[in-house]
């Protein structure tokens, strides 16, 4: 076998062991309880599947193979613990030796999207930290190894083994099982705060809040990937659907983000025959249908601002009226300040500069966004376009990049005030 052909079969191994991965663990969790425990022992057969699966060939049934061989590990786990004799022996008798064949594991798929649904919900625990959400979500649906979560998050491994650790022990704390949330409206609520742990890995794969990267694309792919699992264990639910045309809109300008050197270009100078046309047909259709649905949510109105951005052949046609109604119905659902700070960019391209500016200055007044980088940045864009004040624009410039822990943003803000100075 070529080379070529290797790193082929490799990478499809490495995709089904991802897509297996909450499937096997919901399956242990749901049968033999104990998360923690059952997480190291999928992490375990996942890994002897990926050193013997491609020289092996895949077996027969890979999600039974996978199955078994976690639940082996689990009991191996149990009969090393002398104190915990007791349970051993609950929990063999408890598991019957058919559900340890492959066709048993693999039989059942409504059972299957069930507990991968659960898994998520219970990866994103309400007594977990958002992010100790992110690196337990990441690890237990996404599959990927503690080591690739550190390095998209620029952490020590170390540090985010012991975050992984301190959620499972809070897990096991809280009493959380593989069951639906309780409480009236329990599971909706659950629901919107999986959707929240995907937006914020999306968003750090989008633009890195940190590091010498402006973007981290595996971290932003494995977020649409997940998002994307996420519609199909909950079809027609108009706000997931949102929240992956968001993605998928948002990730299609990620070729025209970046120029030469990797330096940021902002949205209005970007080459738009980069963007992935692709990711926008299926965005845009995804929002059409779910604003055709009824009740709209955030997800939903961010989605359709990104959709007005997809649809104009240039920055200058670009519909900001409508873009302002948009943000003025996004106000209404999330009113937050960076929401507010955004709507700013859209007040000034309507009403004028100045009209803008007194949007930021009022935002100035929030504890949230007065020292945030981002509010001296679009300060300093809306004094750069009202053109009234070019030093007052290249210092806001230069002190929005002071504070700014992302070297890119940090990069092109200098760059803006230096052009602004040498005019």
């Amino acid at each position: 076998m070529s080379v070529p052909d290797r790193a082929v079969e490799d990478r499809a191994v490495e995709d089904l062991l991802r897509e297996l991965a909450p499937q096997v663990l919901g399956m242990l969790v749901r049968r033999h309880g104990g998360f923690d425990a059952c997480e190291d022992a999928v992490q375990e057969a996942l890994l002897a599947a990926a050193l013997r699966w491609p020289r092996d060939g895949l077996p027969e049934h890979p999600r039974g193979w996978l199955v078994t061989v976690a639940s082996r590990k689990l009991l191996d786990q149990v009969r090393s613990e002398a104190a915990r004799r007791r349970r051993e022996e609950a929990l063999a008798l408890a598991t019957p030796q058919a559900a340890l064949l492959a066709p048993a594991a693999d039989a059942g798929g409504g059972a299957v999207a069930d507990d991968s649904l659960a898994l998520l919900f219970l990866c994103c625990h309400p007594a977990l930290s958002a992010p100790s959400r992110i690196a337990l979500t990441l690890r237990a649906v996404g599959g990927l190894t503690t080591a690739q979560i550190a390095a998209a998050f620029l952490v020590p491994e170390a540090t985010m083994a012991q975050r992984i650790s301190r959620a499972k022990q809070s897990i096991r704390t809280a009493g959380g099982g593989l069951g639906p949330p309780a409480g009236e409206g329990g599971a909706a609520a659950r629901l919107g705060e999986v959707r929240q742990v995907l937006y914020l890995i999306f968003n750090e794969g989008y633009t890195a809040s940190d590091g010498e990267e402006l973007t981290s694309p595996a971290l932003a792919a494995e977020a649409i990937r997940l998002t994307r699992l996420l519609l199909r264990l909950t079809p027609g639910d108009a706000e997931t659907a949102g929240l992956l045309a968001l993605m998928l809109l948002t990730d299609a300008r990620r070729p025209a983000r970046t120029g030469p050197g990797g330096a940021l270009v902002p949205l209005g100078e970007q080459d738009r025959a980069l963007w992935r046309r692709e990711l926008l047909d299926e965005g845009l259709e995804l929002i059409g249908t779910a604003l055709a649905g009824g009740r709209v949510g955030p997800y939903q109105v961010q989605a359709a601002i990104a959709a007005v951005h997809s649809e104009a052949p240039s920055a200058e046609e670009t519909d900001w009226s409508q873009i302002l109604v948009l943000y003025d119905l996004l106000l209404g659902l999330d009113a937050n300040p960076v929401v507010a700070l955004n709507r700013a960019v859209a007040v000034a391209k309507v009403q004028g500069a100045a009209a803008g500016l007194a949007v930021v200055d009022a935002l100035a007044a929030d504890r949230r966004m007065a020292r945030h980088h981002r509010l001296l940045a679009v300060r300093a864009h809306l004094l750069d376009l009202s053109g009234a004040d070019r030093s007052a624009a290249a210092e806001a410039y230069r002190a929005a990049a002071a504070r700014t822990a992302s070297a890119p943003e940090r990069r092109h803000l200098v760059e803006r005030a230096q052009r602004l100075v040498g005019e």
